[in-house]
């Protein structure tokens, strides 16, 4: 099976490394090349790097609430880059406040995002997503 390729960050003005870390090493660890590009990443940033590496698949994470703000039209800017096809995850405390998950689930899926993740949602969940979405293993 061929390796595939992630890039994952923590995007905007957001400096939380901890589950950045976390997941670069979960994903490594479950047989995926991952480009880790840190904290305070912008939507450019991501997308210079996935097309510089081939990328499968963009992760962001974002624990400081603006992600909502922080992501509108990245799935725009990727299709305009020619990467139509990739994999767009986001995950962690993408909103401000307490709000109901599944409208702020759908809100990111209107932005293009394939997969939107719960705050605490475990490592092994986003790899089980991951093998479904890339190799269509359940």
């Amino acid at each position: 099976m061929e390796k595939k390729s992630l890039i994952i960050g923590v995007i905007g003005a957001d400096v939380h490394a901890v589950g950045n870390q976390i997941l670069y090493f979960a994903f490594r660890e479950a047989g995926y090349e991952v480009i880790n590009l840190g904290v305070t990443v912008s939507q450019e940033e991501f997308i210079e790097a996935a097309i510089e590496s081939k990328a499968d698949a963009i992760l962001v994470s974002s624990l400081y609430g603006h992600g909502e703000l922080d992501c509108q039209g990245l799935r725009d800017k990727c299709n305009e880059a020619g990467l139509k096809d990739i994999l767009l995850y986001v995950g962690g405390n993408i909103v401000v406040g307490k709000q109901p998950f599944d409208e702020v689930k759908q809100r990111f899926v209107n932005m293009g995002f394939n997969r939107v993740f719960a705050p605490g949602t475990s490592p092994e969940t986003t790899i089980a997503a991951l093998k479904e979405d890339l190799y269509g293993e359940k």
